[in-house]
């Protein structure tokens, strides 16, 4: 039936206005803001890893000092295993989940030869001044040594398992006992799983049981520190009867080793470390409640000394301490890689960032916080 003219014109004037109202809702959705995808936060320590280790991978100086240098593995075996003269080649060789997934997808700061730089700002350049810089945002002047106590400051962790979206699904695992201090587990009742308690104690797991048996049956080189693999192993467990949305990791093994003094076990551990967070990202991405939905955040306490002797050290004697690095990877962070001649980043930084990605404003609730690193959320995906 064909229309009256007067039907016909509504219509046409109707078609006008869906038509205005399809080209307004398509400008909107090119100049909204994106929906932030990241749902849950993962924030993995490697204490004490040097950003030369992890921009330029094995160091042949050290590598050719051999037993002066600390190594028990022979120069010629270790340059076989480490070395390549290729500068890429031969970091993507000690960390490949870094360079062949976190690089091509994520971001990378603190390249200090590249022009970007992180900074610790405490003075101490020790690691429990640096978690609490991680953790809450600033440095406390008070906190000056590991053996400090339980932490007055409050960690954006228990911040967030404050709140309804998050609690009981805040979650720490580490090898390093002080841990437990840093996120002062009495008062913010976190679930802290380290040191000796790195295995839950309620846990029914026998794999879990088996693995307590062993550490106890084991010797530990300090205090009651597990190494790493027991806590890598502990938490495979933990992602399953916590199913955290705020994890924190901390892995102690290259720090350990080169308090030793031990090169070609620091080189060893690094990779160790790196193969352990690229089974941990799989894992989530093979997850539902995580694929897509999770962001990594890869850092370290405090950098170390240079050199022959002073590699082995840290704090306020040895220059390069306050040296760090810092990677994320995630759905609202763009593939920029490895980043040049950016504005100096700071180790305080990590906790803003990680609440801004989860769509909370620290500088809220603490004024005196590093702000974000702002790159690191400007690139929501969909």
């Amino acid at each position: 039936m064909e229309p009256t003219s007067e039907t016909g014109t509504r219509a046409r004037a109707a078609l006008r206005r869906g038509s205005g109202l399809v080209v307004l809702a398509a400008l909107l959705a090119t100049f909204a803001p994106a929906r932030a995808q990241t749902r849950n936060v993962v924030l993995v320590v490697a204490d004490g890893l040097r950003w030369q280790e992890v921009y330029t991978g094995a160091d042949r100086a050290l590598i050719d000092a051999g037993r002066a240098g600390g190594s028990w593995t022979k120069p010629a075996e270790l340059r076989a295993r480490w070395w390549r003269d290729d500068t890429a080649e031969r970091r993507a060789l000690l960390l490949p989940f870094l360079w062949g997934t976190v690089a091509k997808h994520g971001q990378l700061y603190g390249n200090r030869l590249l022009g970007s730089r992180v900074d610790v700002t405490n003075a101490a350049r020790v690691s429990y001044p640096g978690y609490n810089e991680i953790l809450t945002g600033r440095a406390d002047p008070s906190i000056d040594r590991n053996d400090y106590g339980p932490n007055p400051n409050v960690t954006v962790f228990e911040r967030l398992a404050a709140l309804p979206g998050y609690r009981g699904r805040v979650a720490a695992y580490g090898t390093w006992w002080v841990l437990a201090d840093v996120f002062n587990a009495a008062r913010s009742q976190l679930p802290v799983h380290v040191g000796a308690d790195f295995i839950p104690q309620d846990t029914p797991d026998p794999a879990a049981a088996l693995l307590g048996s062993l550490y106890a049956s084991s010797t530990h080189l300090y205090g009651a520190n597990p190494f790493d693999a027991f806590v890598h192993v502990a938490l495979r467990e933990g992602l399953s009867r916590e199913s955290p949305r705020v994890l924190f990791v901390g892995f102690g093994d290259t720090d350990l080793w080169a308090h030793m003094g031990r090169y070609d076990l620091v080189l060893e551990t690094a990779h160790q470390f790196d193969a352990y967070v690229g089974e941990l990202w799989r894992t989530l991405q093979s997850r539902p409640g995580y694929r897509n939905h999770t962001t990594l955040i890869l850092t370290t306490d405090h950098g170390r000394g240079r050199g022959s002797i002073d590699w082995r050290e840290h704090g306020v004697l040895q220059p390069g301490s306050e040296e760090i690095w810092l990677a994320v990877l995630g759905p609202d962070t763009a593939p920029l890689g490895e980043r040049r001649n950016t504005a100096a980043l700071t180790q305080g930084q990590v906790a803003a960032t990680l609440m801004a990605l989860l769509g909370e404003d620290l500088s809220r609730l603490d004024p005196l916080a590093a702000p974000p690193v702002a790159d690191v959320l400007a690139g929501h995906h969909h």
